[in-house]
């Protein structure tokens, strides 16, 4: 699943570079349904837990995490969104936190470094799905978390998809992304090796399109 437009990390961080502080700024719309989600995730980890977390804007999910696992590498396109993930990190030092500038898209994470991958509100904001999951997938440790949360758009009201957002990038309001469904999701995830534990969801206002998804890399006892 592969968005037509050339979109090179440049152009993608310019967007969200430009948007950054407006973005910090905006109140989380379903605050009882991202307190679920955390609550799930800090669950799901341990304090010898190695973590990345891809596409984490500016750091609100990392922060709030980091306590819960051994070593936190939290990473965003936007070296804007960076910056203000760093001055939150620095108003309240967590030693076990970083925060770096690396594109989704590309395999940059290193070879089976991390026992539990993050993706919250990423994966429909890559240029190719299924590049995006072989360099977070490549990242993770064979039985480690795959832990997601993802907007599966081609579920939601079909003027979104087809209306608004392109109106919405014509005039510049809104990045390129990939309207899925849930289970064509579900679906490349198991084809990049992953073993799905649970399929829940957080959301508290109206139907939730946003599934959290549990998924285990398998590894050779499962062979």
């Amino acid at each position: 699943m592969a968005v037509t437009a050339d979109r090179p990390a440049a152009a993608k961080a310019r967007f969200w570079d430009k948007i950054a502080r407006k973005y910090a700024a905006d109140p989380i719309a379903d605050m009882a349904g991202y307190e679920a989600t955390l609550a799930r995730t800090r669950a799901l980890l341990a304090p010898t837990h190695r973590v990345l977390e891809i596409g984490c804007g500016t750091g609100t999910t990392a922060l709030h995490l980091a306590p819960s696992c051994g070593h936190l590498v939290a990473t965003d396109v936007s070296p804007e969104m960076i910056a203000i993930a760093r001055e939150k990190l620095a108003a309240g030092p967590q030693p076990n936190l970083e925060f770096q500038v690396a594109d989704a898209d590309a395999p940059v994470f290193g070879q089976a470094c991390y026992d539990v991958v993050l993706a919250f509100n990423v994966l429909h904001l890559v240029a190719d799905l299924d590049a995006a999951l072989t360099s977070a997938l490549g990242a993770l440790a064979p039985g480690g978390l795959f832990i997601s949360k993802t907007p599966c758009l081609a579920d939601m009201n079909p003027l979104l998809s087809k209306v608004l957002l392109p109106a919405m990038r014509l005039l510049g309001k809104a990045p390129p992304v990939l309207c899925f469904r849930a289970p064509d999701l579900q679906a490349a995830l198991t084809r990049h090796g992953l073993e799905i534990l649970a399929v829940e969801h957080h959301g508290t206002k109206g139907k939730d399109r946003r599934p959290f998804i549990v998924a285990r890399r398998r590894g050779p006892a499962d062979r």
